[in-house]
């Protein structure tokens, strides 16, 4: 089956007429191995038997838009003024990316007026009364020493009308939204708003996930500092649990629907010997089952190290039930699927075998989470953010809307805000970076047989099986 060719195209608010500031800098440039043109495009498909298959001629591969500054604006700089907006959870970096686009629209365009809108979409709202501060190259100067966001943030859905209506009276040109998949979902409502009203409104997303799972970006911003205080948890645990009798480390981290933390954390330094993630469903019962494993690694080692991503193991976990019932699952106020905690019950059933053979085990349990979330971004990610938000400036300038920026293969890149939200970059169970964590950890390919899942008031129906087989 030939795979679809999605929709690559950057929507933009009309022609770019007026002179960039940095286009005498572009006139000796070219495309490079470090950098794209303009005109040029960066192609969706980087192996030829992939081109293939969607039946592509050169002509046609598909490719997306490179980063970067244009020779002409959509936008006069000392005309323009421009929002920012953070939203959703905490992620290192948040206030790096803030600092990035207020330099780099006053000192490289000349922009006079950023407003920073506080606590998420809530601060479009008249309602919650929550107001907004005027951004300057001094008032972000040292703010990417500090963890979080100076504006606040907040989760859950407000009307796009509201929030249009806001940056009409504000006189908003420029919006640049630094949140997850809701958040992008959200701004692009605002996009198609302001589009139905024929406002010149550029509306242009930096992509937040502590959890790495957006398509078609090599890694979001605050990863690299996420995984890297994930390994010190680790590291810690071990230690904890090599020097006790029979110690048990158990480590929860962030993973709803993709296990990058886990994994990249657990490769980092080793010290895990099992590595679970919500990609690759396990069992605990049973003679390959996970806690016999468990069992053995103590016997064996007298300690054992598991690493759990938050949305790990939910398949063994009972619903939520009311008067007898299995009900609906809980959300919180972005609309997702409220967790059941798998850390706490892998604890309660390790114990359980454990001393049902005879052993004692001294438990350590870690959740880092919300530690992890809040703590400054590291070198490389403050990098990294610098980066994405210059590039996000030289997009909303020059009028391109409804699209975020990312890097896709070493390449900068705009991507389409429907493509951006359209599936979740998960860990592959047949990939290198699966192969690697199972190398690291001996663990087996599987444990046990795998539950069975029902969704409430559906039939039960057993979940497949995953295996890593390279």
């Amino acid at each position: 089956m030939t795979p679809p060719v999605p929709d690559l195209s950057i929507a933009t608010l009309g022609p770019a007429r007026i002179d960039s500031p940095l286009s005498g800098m572009l006139d000796a440039w070219r495309t490079t191995e470090h950098y794209v043109s303009e005109h040029d495009r960066v192609l969706l498909d980087d192996t030829l038997s992939m081109a293939v298959a969607r039946g592509c001629s050169v002509a046609d591969l598909p490719s997306l838009e490179p980063c970067g500054p244009r020779r002409k604006l959509f936008f006069d700089p000392s005309k323009t003024r421009a929002g920012i907006v953070t939203c959703g959870g905490l992620c290192p970096g948040l206030n790096d990316v803030i600092r990035g686009l207020v330099r780099s629209l006053t000192h490289h365009y000349g922009v006079r007026r950023v407003t920073g809108f506080r606590n998420g979409y809530q601060g479009f709202i008249p309602s919650y009364g929550h107001g907004i501060v005027e951004l300057t190259p001094e008032y972000v100067d040292n703010i990417s020493g500090e963890g979080g966001t100076v504006l606040g943030t907040s989760r859950g859905h407000q009307d796009p009308q509201e929030i249009v209506d806001c940056l009409e009276r504000l006189n908003i040109n420029v919006l640049f939204v630094v949140g997850g998949d809701g958040s992008m979902r959200g701004a692009m409502q605002i996009a198609e708003v302001a589009a139905e009203r024929e406002l010149r409104i550029s509306v242009v997303g930096i992509p937040k996930t502590i959890d790495n799972d957006i398509p078609y970006i090599d890694q979001s911003f605050g990863f690299q500092t996420a995984f890297s205080r994930a390994a010190e948890s680790i590291r810690a645990v071990n230690v904890e649990a090599k020097s006790t009798p029979h110690g048990v480390g158990l480590v929860k981290l962030m993973g709803r629907h993709s296990g990058f933390i886990a994994s990249y954390a657990a490769l980092a330094n080793h010290d895990a010997d099992v590595v679970l993630i919500p990609e690759v469903p396990f069992g605990l019962d049973g003679d390959d089952g996970l806690l016999e494993y468990v069992l053995r690694r103590v016997r064996e080692r007298d300690h054992v190290v598991l690493v759990v991503a938050e949305g790990a193991g939910q398949e063994l976990l009972a619903p939520t039930v009311a008067n007898g019932k299995a009900g609906p699952a809980a959300t919180d106020a972005s609309g997702n699927t409220t967790l059941r905690d798998i850390g706490p019950y892998l604890r309660e059933r390790i114990v359980a075998r454990l001393v049902a053979d005879g052993i004692t085990p001294s438990v350590r349990y870690i959740d880092p989470s919300y530690a992890i979330r809040s703590v400054p971004a590291n070198a490389y990610d403050k990098a990294y953010c610098l980066r994405l938000s210059n590039h996000a400036v030289h997009a909303a300038m020059s009028g391109r809307t409804a699209m975020v920026v990312g890097r896709l293969r070493r390449r900068f890149v705009h991507i389409p805000m429907s493509l951006a939200v359209s599936r979740r970059n998960q860990v592959d169970p047949h990939g290198d970076l699966w192969m690697s964590v199972l190398e690291a950890t001996g663990q087996p390919m599987r444990f046990g047989r795998v539950p069975e899942v029902a969704e409430p008031g559906a039939p039960r129906t057993r979940r497949k099986r995953v295996t890593a087989a390279g």
